[in-house]
């Protein structure tokens, strides 16, 4: 019989590559020669282990890589380099878990690597990803321990936690301590800086900081910028001006984005100038930028709003044509828009029309349209709509629940006790509903009422301990 030829550390590499499947990768990673009468003699590459953590971190599969880490701390074949921490902090700042980010970071010495500038911002940012703003404070205190020097990128996450802080004098401090220290900043830096004064509607400052950047620093402002501008201008209805600054962009030949005419088609709309929309779409077209979901849902919500339903699934409808896909958002603001005027026949429809297209309602989807059928007392609907949120584990707002229950406890409807002990389930009976139902059993002297309503409250007892 032929022998089987072994796996090298060069092409378990390559097939770690090809491998979308990361339980797979994670077997063949394991046992690369399954047949191997001494598995441990293997030496693993660090690409290998790189490759695998990569595959591991961003199936959120921590459990697994955190073995594999420890497998590369007690190889002392291999020196990892930085940027396997680097990614590994990354993985976990994505999934908002910030102690295991600043272990990993205060754990790179022992895995023979030095730690620079480039973990150090990877950790920043990732606590920044989680809103873990003090623990950012004391790294930041200790960085002379980690860095020499610090580089733009630094500077920029600082900066953008101040803002997202709303904190835009400390956000300041920090880029003259930039400048300061002799560090340039950059498109991201002004960006970060004028979305933080657009956002707490200090145009004036946002503005004279695009002059400063052009002007003192020679750096052009990029699409994000100007769109960033355009929105803060939209936001105050100054629709005049967030037009020009289009313009300008044309003029400077600044690629414009679809977010750049979302926003401007948005502004028309509520500024009440939608008969210049078409030409937007018309301009956007042209200049080679194509509309994209945000687009297609800012037309959605501004037709919405003005009470054109037709035009509001015509763009739904063109949307689909152009192989543009529509989300839960642009189907949610029809059906929010057709409940508000009392269609909810129509929305109802819509709702039962989403996964033929692909598209799942979420929670906010039945919500809606729970709370418009009790709105026009068509309970015996939005008692079909609440059977289908419980299965996949919704729960309507507390004031649609008073209501359904509130109709009812009026018709003595025993299919109450049903919903009522699912909704119990999940916590959502609240104290309005305890007192209807409670009221019911008081005026229902049959000993099945008083049966279900122990069970009711059995069942909410169980709900209880266990979230507790």
């Amino acid at each position: 019989m032929q022998k089987l030829q072994k796996i090298s550390p060069f092409r378990l590499s390559s097939l770690l590559r090809l491998q979308n499947d990361p339980k797979q990768a994670l077997q063949l990673f394991l046992h690369p020669n399954p047949n191997d009468p001494n598995p441990k003699s293997f030496r693993y590459s660090f690409l290998s282990y790189d490759l695998i953590i990569s595959k591991l971190g961003k199936a959120k599969m921590f459990s697994d890589m955190e073995k594999i880490v420890e497998n590369l701390k007690n190889d002392t074949r291999v020196i990892p380099q930085e940027i396997v921490f680097c990614n590994i902090i990354t993985y976990y700042g994505r999934s908002r878990l910030p102690n295991r980010a600043l272990k990993v970071f205060d754990e790179i010495p022992s895995f023979r690597c030095q730690r620079t500038i480039k973990s150090v911002n990877t950790l920043l940012n990732s606590l920044l990803m989680c809103r873990e703003f003090d623990k950012m404070r004391e790294v930041f205190s200790d960085i002379d321990k980690y860095a020499s020097t610090l580089d733009a990128c630094t500077y920029n996450i600082l900066i953008n936690a101040c803002c997202l802080m709303a904190d835009l004098e400390s956000a300041w401090k920090v880029f003259e301590e930039m400048s300061n220290r002799g560090v340039k900043p950059n498109a991201v830096t002004f960006g970060t800086l004028i979305n933080g004064f657009c956002t707490n509607g200090d145009l004036g400052m946002a503005f004279s900081l695009k002059r400063r950047m052009e002007s003192d620093f020679k750096i052009k402002p990029n699409a994000r910028t100007y769109a960033t501008l355009i929105k803060g201008l939209c936001k105050v209805d100054n629709l005049n001006k967030a037009v020009k600054l289009k313009n300008e962009m044309l003029r400077k030949k600044v690629e414009l984005n679809p977010a750049v005419y979302s926003t401007l088609i948005s502004g028309s709309f509520k500024a009440g100038r939608k008969e210049e929309v078409p030409g937007l779409l018309e301009e956007m077209r042209r200049n080679g930028c194509k509309p994209d979901t945000v687009t297609y849902n800012a037309l959605i919500y501004g037709f919405c709003q003005e009470k054109d339903f037709d035009s509001a699934f015509g763009a739904l409808h063109e949307m689909e044509k152009e192989g543009c896909k529509p989300d839960v958002i642009s189907y949610n603001v029809i059906i929010g828009g057709l409940c508000r005027e009392r269609k909810v026949r129509e929305a109802n429809e819509l709702l039962e029309d989403m996964p033929r297209q692909k598209c799942a309602p979420d929670v906010v989807t039945y919500r809606t349209v729970f709370y418009g059928l009790c709105n026009v007392m068509q309970f015996k609907e939005a008692a079909s709509v609440l059977e289908e949120m419980i299965f996949k584990g919704y729960v309507p707002h507390s004031s649609s629940i008073s209501k359904f229950v509130d109709k009812l406890v009026q018709g003595q409807n025993m299919e109450l006790w049903t919903y009522l002990i699912c909704l119990a389930e999940r916590n959502a009976i609240d104290r309005y509903v305890w007192r209807l139902v409670t009221s019911l059993v008081c005026k229902d002297n049959h000993s099945y009422a008083l049966e279900l309503f122990n069970n009711l409250i059995d069942t909410h007892s169980i709900s209880v301990s266990q979230r507790s």
